[in-house]
């Protein structure tokens, strides 16, 4: 089993049994994540060394526009897409072995924990996991102090307001609030 192997698995949301030779090889991958996030909170960076850091953790070429504000901290890396544009403020936390994907043109806000593994609840199978992606879409807004469960979508140009919790999908062109997060109201877009 290698890295392909598991990621093949996490993307068909195949559950991860503890133990097992996938298993093994996300604590592998952990290894690895864990070094180059603690090169990349450990002193200063240029953007673009911050860059290069980022690419090497997700194991992708990063667009010369993200930018990134450490500290930041996962635990895998292999699973996270960024798209143009995007903008990850200090203190964010991406679970990302069930995948995370952020759209063009994306603000994160401070201390946003991204969260794509669940365990099982039975706890004769506690060690298990099951993967499931979240999805932001191009021109989100995500808070401060925001979680973002297992297995959402966050729908084009929305809004999730500070220490929201988001445990359901969120629709396009909305604001949402609270725990758990809530509908509030429309984006208003200024007409040209």
């Amino acid at each position: 089993m290698d890295l392909e192997d598991l990621l093949r698995a996490l993307k068909a949301g195949e559950t991860i049994t503890g133990g097992s030779p996938l298993h093994e090889v996300m604590h592998l991958t952990s290894q690895e994540a864990l070094r180059i996030t603690a090169q990349l909170n450990n002193r200063y960076h240029s953007p673009e060394k911050v860059r290069e850091l980022l690419g090497l953790l997700t194991g992708r070429p990063i667009d010369e526009t993200v930018t990134l504000f450490p500290p930041f901290r996962t635990d895998f890396g292999k699973n996270t897409t960024l798209g143009r544009r995007v903008f990850i403020n200090s203190g964010c936390v991406f679970q990302d072995q069930g995948g995370v994907s952020i759209g063009d043109d994306c603000l994160i806000g401070h201390n946003t924990v991204l969260a794509t593994l669940n365990h099982d609840l039975d706890p004769s199978r506690r060690a298990d996991m099951h993967p499931a992606p979240i999805v932001i879409g191009d021109n989100v807004w995500i808070g401060s102090n925001v979680t973002v469960l297992a297995g959402v979508t966050i729908g084009a140009n929305a809004v999730v307001a500070a220490a929201s919790v988001v445990t359901k999908d969120v629709p396009p062109d909305t604001v949402v609030v609270g725990t758990p997060a809530r509908l509030v109201r429309s984006v208003t877009r200024e007409q040209a």
